[in-house]
């Protein structure tokens, strides 16, 4: 097919997708949430071992909203939600774009229980605008999003799934590779499900349990085996993300990656940020899963490829 003929075929893939951001936004809106747009360009993106940014005439683009954001709250903003852009290098695949769409919110005086019930209300207003409130089938496999959602804790699923338990600093790439190829395709099916308590070496910028300090406050959404969303009970202590940070950077010039500037003016905003939780959710991963589409490509008006 030309470009024309391609474009054309996206349409209700495209409809669709006008459809969820604008149910997302009625349904931040009708919650008291206030919208904001932050830089998409940053001389200091969060510093994680595996993600990285791209180079934008010195500075990097935005790999997340998250550290913008979290200095809003950190002046008083107490529900935020932002719908934008995010670019991660070398990120190529069925699931994967170098340009993706983020939602990402945050609440003052929340943990992330009440984000996983923000997320149960959210997704039942999604599904009930798109005609999905009822079963429907994905792939041949029956979803539904009514009912009880399960939750799991990383330990549970790595026992159950892939045969071990994960201490607190488990080897990263056992852990992520087990992760993706033996628990991620059992969970989802058929409501959505809560894998929780990530071990504390994977907690990234979420705090740890008062009650075990083994593991973090942190959850990821599936449904039908796909990651939506990542959430947490956001650390507020500058000194611990301090050390996370310079942790983390040294993973990276260990690997041979860029290693970025401390994002200087966020570590100074945790001074005065109070508890809070925060939450990433992929915009065209959801389409794509409502739409019963087989790759992002089909859910982005132009993939990399024809951009």
């Amino acid at each position: 097919m030309n470009e024309q003929e391609i474009l054309a075929a996206k349409r209700t893939h495209l409809e669709l997708r006008c459809r969820i951001l604008q149910t997302i936004r009625e349904f931040f809106f009708r919650a008291g949430f206030l919208e904001v747009q932050t830089p998409v360009r940053t001389p200091a993106p969060a510093p994680e071992p595996h993600i990285d940014a791209i180079s934008a005439q010195g500075w990097f683009l935005s790999t997340s909203p998250e550290l913008y954001m979290k200095r809003l709250l950190a002046a008083g903003y107490d529900r935020i939600f932002q719908i934008a852009p995010a670019f991660r290098s070398g990120e190529r695949g069925r699931y994967h774009h170098p340009e993706f769409t983020l939602l990402e919110w945050y609440r003052l005086g929340a943990d992330y229980h009440v984000l996983q019930q923000d997320c149960r209300e959210l997704l039942g207003a999604v599904c009930r605008s798109t005609g999905r409130e009822q079963a429907w089938r994905r792939r041949g496999k029956r979803l539904e999003v009514s009912g009880e959602w399960p939750q799991m804790t990383v330990s549970e699923a790595f026992r159950r799934f892939a045969g071990w338990q994960p201490e607190q600093d488990p080897d990263p790439d056992r852990f992520d590779r087990d992760l993706v190829e033996k628990i991620e395709p059992q969970l989802g099916f058929p409501r959505p499900c809560f894998l929780m308590d990530y071990p504390a070496g994977q907690a990234a910028l979420a705090r740890l349990k008062e009650a075990n300090l083994a593991v973090a406050e942190r959850f990821e959404l599936y449904w039908a085996g796909l990651e939506l969303a990542n959430g947490f009970s956001e650390l507020t202590d500058p000194v611990e993300q301090s050390h996370r940070f310079a942790a983390a950077r040294e993973q990276r010039r260990l690997a041979g990656r860029t290693v970025y500037p401390l994002p200087e003016m966020f570590l100074q905003s945790l001074k005065h940020l109070q508890p809070c939780a925060g939450i990433a959710l992929g915009i065209d991963r959801l389409v794509l899963l409502l739409a019963d589409a087989g790759n992002l490509d089909q859910v982005v008006a132009f993939p990399p490829e024809l951009a």
